[in-house]
């Protein structure tokens, strides 16, 4: 596969999501399947790995640990702190039903945490999950900027961020990326300025969810229904009214998948690699051939004049609902 660079960490273009192997999409496979696919996409050329703590919660970063400690010179493994994880908290709307936490003492627990279950002795990108609003993020940069000293972790982002946030951040302990949504079905980043304050500051961008949560995969139609264990159930843009309106935009990756002789997913990943050259989108999957259909998309070439007709046809089509739950929702950082 070919690379790109987050400011001066060097991954594969297309990275993998590995929330699913655990959480949010069910059902799950049994841990050596989980294993072998991982290890599979290292053989396909996946250097990027992305898991958290509260996946599962504990059980993702603990499968990626095993599957991967024997590559673990051939990988970049990325994972997020800042949830408060008690015994018998559970999920409610696909959030955390418990508290933010970015306090020194709490983030400082959470990477020993993490280090012990991903097997490794340093973290290579580690992110404040959602930004906290009762500690100052100068503080959470501070408390970062002494792990990298001590060589725990070598580079920081932030999830869900808005542009003052990262800029006070990046002010204190440079940021080597920014992971947020971003997609063809969610493109509020383009307007809300934190591409271009990305671009401005030299930090990548790790686009989640960029096949808007599987809807740009050529699976789903207006007559899908997602059951009550699927969190998309959850989310107003999957459901009744929306979803029908949404499908057009469905319809026309469709389209232009049959047009290019590619899939939709294809489409998606190459028209968020041509947005910008720091840009690294992490799709999610648990099949090996997702993962080759998705590598894909680095073969895929537009030019500008066919972005630009792809980008007027976006701006037609109005997407309705939030991509989030209203618990989530206020999880998420704007300032």
């Amino acid at each position: 596969m070919k690379t790109r660079k987050l400011r001066d960490l060097e991954v594969s273009s297309i990275g993998l999501g590995c929330m699913g192997f655990s959480q949010g999409y069910p059902p799950f496979l049994p841990k050596e399947e989980s294993i072998s696919v991982i290890r599979k996409a290292v053989e396909l050329g996946v250097t990027f790995f992305d898991t958290a703590e509260v996946y599962g919660p504990y059980k993702n970063e603990e499968l990626l640990g095993e599957a991967l400690k024997p590559l673990r010179d051939e990988v970049k493994i990325a994972t997020k702190f800042g949830f408060v994880i008690g015994e018998n908290d559970d999920y409610k709307d696909g959030a955390r039903t418990n508290s933010l936490n970015s306090k020194p003492e709490h983030i400082i627990k959470a990477v020993e945490g993490s280090l012990k279950r991903l097997q490794t002795d340093h973290i290579d990108l580690y992110y404040q999950h959602r930004v906290d609003p009762d500690t100052p993020i100068e503080v959470v940069a501070e408390t970062v900027k002494e792990l990298i000293k001590q060589g725990k972790v070598l580079h920081w982002g932030l999830s869900e961020a808005g542009v003052n946030t990262i800029r006070r951040a990046n002010a204190v302990c440079p940021l080597t990326a920014v992971q947020s949504e971003y997609s063809m079905w969610f493109r509020e980043h383009e307007k809300n300025g934190v591409i271009d304050t990305l671009e401005e500051l030299g930090i990548g961008f790790v686009p989640f969810s960029p096949l808007g949560k599987a809807a740009l995969t050529g699976r789903f139609n207006k007559d899908t229904k997602f059951e009550s264990t699927d969190f998309r159930s959850t989310i107003p843009r999957f459901s009744g009214e929306n979803w029908e309106k949404n499908v057009k935009l469905i319809e026309y990756v469709n389209e232009l998948a049959q047009k290019w002789n590619a899939t939709p997913a294809q489409i998606a990943l190459s028209w968020l690699l041509h947005q910008k050259p720091f840009i690294v989108p992490i799709p999610g999957t648990k099949k090996v051939s997702r993962i080759e259909e998705n590598i894909g998309a680095e073969n895929i070439s537009f030019t500008p004049e066919e972005l630009q007709e792809i980008r007027e046809k976006l701006n037609s089509i109005e997407l309705v609902g939030n991509r989030y739950s209203e618990a989530q929702e206020k999880l998420i950082n704007k300032d």
